[in-house]
């Protein structure tokens, strides 16, 4: 006779063989260029490789980066949310393995058993007290044969890979919003240094236009000219002054600190960053920016529950047991005559849902094409975004060599005015020309320095940096500059 198969040996086996029904993911094609627009050669090597603490080497921007990073509200809160989807992915993955849990109750009572008689001193009938104490251990198990529980699996987990990358991006985004600000910062203390000079330059043109007139060889539209570029140059000293507080509070936010002013390290002009930043081979977007693979994730996510709507036609497969008893003393529950057991299987399936099950996968297979769409639109943001800082970093270093040299031919000019004005040669028009040209050409080159490194920092945000440092931990208050 054959020996027959036990079930311990043939469900392992039969869940082995069951294949997960829906579509296994696949990922969507995306129009990716062998080098970037911008970008005459493409190179193996990025800026994106380098962590954030090697590419800003001023010790106050890294301090302030490192006070971000520990105290930002925005990434606290990215935090929570991935353990969060952690949570759902164990609860979810839980229902793959048999379900067991108790129940025990205890109770005392009192039953009328009719009149009482009393037989040689003894009292038989009339009321009777009595204990009943019940046990029970249940256990449940759901055959995953059509890869129902597998399937949600698969769409927590990536659900909890899309929260992990969207930490990231908030990381990448708070060191970058760091800099961009920081700089624009040193922009602006750059600015009132130029506005605190032009207003010391036509104080002076004032002076010696007032100087001119009194000696009988100016006149008094030049002084009143005189007065109002005077006055128009020492009104941008508050409004700049007003940026400042206004761009300090803003880092404030960032750090998590209430508004307090923020210390400075280096100049603007005296930040190293790379001139000319390799960018690296387009196709790495696709491993390294958090929002592209954020995005990729919410795509797996719903191509999995494809399977789960499908997987809810079938019939759903269990296993049910339970074992324990009843007795009148506590000791006796689970042995004796009140001892229970039973095992069962169970088959559920549905007949007729009024279009419940079917909406259910029309509304998954929507999801999924909407994240389809979505991933390739972040993943042409991302080529125009890279594209859009590799041509600012090249093009801004040629406006600020031209911007330079026309400050140095403005200032020559001004000088020279003064002087041939003082010598009778020129008229104030000439003195007053020159230098309300000068000043706002020094603010226009401030700014593209700014924005020359801003651009950087753009760059190293839209090609994912620091991606391979992602879980590092890096130590907080181990940076040069800690006040």
């Amino acid at each position: 006779m054959r020996k027959p198969i036990s079930v311990a040996v043939l469900l392992p086996s039969v869940l082995l063989a069951a294949c997960a029904v829906g579509p296994n993911y696949r990922r969507p094609y995306t129009p990716i260029t062998d080098a970037y627009r911008g970008q005459e050669m493409p190179e193996p090597t990025s800026i994106a490789d380098l962590p954030w603490w090697e590419l800003f080497h001023d010790d106050v921007l890294q301090f302030l980066i490192a006070e971000s990073l520990k105290n930002n509200y925005d990434l606290q809160t990215a935090v929570a949310r991935v353990e969060s989807a952690r949570g759902v992915l164990i609860s979810t993955r839980s229902q793959m393995f048999p379900q067991a849990e108790y129940q025990g109750s205890a109770m005392r009572g009192r039953q009328f058993q009719g009149p009482g008689v009393t037989v040689g001193g003894s009292t038989f009938g009339g009321n009777r007290t009595f204990d009943v104490f019940a046990g029970t251990l249940n256990a449940a198990w759901e055959i995953d044969l059509w890869g129902r529980i597998r399937r949600a699996t698969e769409s927590s987990r990536a659900d909890l890979l899309a929260s992990n990358d969207f930490r990231r991006g908030v990381i990448l985004s708070l060191v970058s919003q760091v800099a961009q600000t920081y700089f624009q910062l040193l922009e602006l203390d750059a600015e009132l240094e130029i506005a605190q000079r032009s207003t010391k330059t036509f104080s002076d043109t004032l002076e010696l236009f007032q100087r001119q007139f009194e000696g009988g060889i100016g006149t008094k539209l030049a002084v009143a000219r005189g007065a109002a570029a005077l006055a128009q140059a020492a009104a941008t000293i508050p409004d700049t002054e007003r940026f400042i507080v206004e761009t300090e509070n803003a880092i404030c936010v960032l750090l998590g600190w209430p508004p307090t002013p923020i210390p400075r390290g280096a100049l603007l002009t005296s930040q190293e960053l790379p001139p000319q930043p390799p960018a690296g081979i387009p196709a790495d977007l696709l491993e390294r920016r958090p929002d592209v693979l954020q995005a990729e994730q919410v795509l797996r996510s719903n191509n999995a529950q494809i399977g789960v709507s499908i997987a809810d036609f079938f019939p759903r497969i269990g296993l049910t047991a339970l074992y324990g008893g009843t007795s009148s003393e506590l000791e006796s529950v689970v042995k004796g005559a009140g001892n229970v057991w039973s095992i069962a299987a169970s088959v559920t399936g549905p007949i007729f849902q009024a279009g419940k099950l079917y909406g259910g996968y029309k509304t998954a297979v929507a999801n999924w094409e909407a994240a389809k769409w979505q991933y390739e639109g972040v993943v042409l943001t991302a080529l125009r975004e890279v594209s859009n800082a590799l041509v600012d970093a090249q093009k801004l270093k040629d406006v600020r060599e031209q911007r330079a040299k026309a400050v140095t031919a403005l200032q020559e000019a001004s000088e020279l005015a003064t002087i041939r004005y003082t010598g009778g040669l020129a008229t104030y028009f000439e003195v007053l020309e020159a230098q309300q040209q000068l000043f706002p050409a020094e603010d226009q080159l401030a700014q593209t320095e700014r924005d020359e490194r801003l651009a950087v920092v753009q760059l190293y945000a839209a090609l994912g940096g620091g991606w391979s440092y992602g879980e590092q931990q890096v130590p907080l208050d181990a940076f040069p500059y800690w006040p």
